[in-house]
């Protein structure tokens, strides 16, 4: 497995006003300035989940599970309870561990450090199916969705479908007093998971092994994004980034290898 690069490098960002702000003239005065910042360079890599294609998993003593080795936090209420909704839905034959998960005193919840998340049951999440299941190893959350033609991101919990987009707010105070939220969307790399994140034995996002894909992020996410964020600054967003990518002859769409576009993991930047 190849080498990890560093989290600190130098990368490209855009911002831009909210499209719908700026079409009905809202000021910064009127408190209703929202500010998009953007890492071109991580949507615009190749990076690509690989998890059944040679993911060795963020614990070596657990790759069965991938990433889903600590289970999901619930974000707030609405969340769990959308979730709680789909785990109604899965049988015995869609759902590996579908009887522990009807335990009154087990379940597929718990309580972490005061927070409700989803059950660490054999060393993963416990609706993280395992190889040799019959419907499957992954999520079964995930594959309900495909079963019923849905997007992944309406069955998975919030946390699980974002990943690996982090959405990120901060109040931004401007020279003059006024003020505007700004609304990062970047790569959610290790920081990204807390303290903990810097002793996973393996992570994707930084990993050559996982910059393979066959579009850039901002289009094999594009679904994610646009729930994140709204259609109209994911246009604009989408904007940037293809001014970001040049087209061969057949129509594909390929980054322009210049400074601070090329993600540090791409397999490609070596020598430049």
């Amino acid at each position: 497995m190849s080498e990890e690069t560093p989290l600190d490098t130098a990368r490209l960002w855009v911002e831009f006003p909210d499209p719908d702000d700026v079409e009905r003239g809202l000021s910064a005065e009127e408190g209703a300035d929202t500010v998009y910042r953007i890492d071109l360079t991580w949507l615009t890599s190749d990076y690509t989940c690989i998890f059944g294609n040679g993911c060795p998993g963020i614990y070596a003593d657990r790759p069965d599970v991938g990433c889903c080795a600590l289970g999901a936090h619930f974000t707030e209420k609405a969340d769990e309870k959308r979730v709680a909704k789909i785990v109604k839905k899965l049988t015995p034959e869609t759902w590996q561990f579908f009887e522990e998960g009807q335990k009154e005193n087990g379940g597929w919840t718990e309580v972490e450090d005061g927070a409700r998340k989803t059950r660490v049951h054999q060393g993963g999440c416990i609706l993280a199916n395992r190889p040799g299941f019959a419907a499957g190893a992954g999520c079964a959350l995930h594959q309900q969705a495909l079963r019923d033609g849905v997007d992944p991101l309406e069955h998975k919990p919030d946390v699980c479908w974002q990943l690996p987009l982090k959405r990120s707010y901060r109040t931004v105070t401007r020279g003059d007093g006024t003020t505007y939220l700004e609304v990062s969307i970047a790569e959610y790399d290790r920081r990204g998971w807390g303290e903990g994140g810097h002793d996973l034995d393996w992570y994707c996002t930084g990993n050559p092994a996982a910059h393979i894909g066959t579009r850039p992020v901002f289009r094999s996410c594009e679904n994610e994004l646009r729930e994140m964020i709204g259609d109209r600054p994911y246009e604009e967003l989408a904007r940037h980034c293809e001014a970001l990518v040049s087209r061969s002859r057949d129509g594909s769409a390929h980054r322009r290898l210049l400074p601070l576009t090329v993600h540090p993991a791409d397999p490609g930047r070596a020598g430049r």
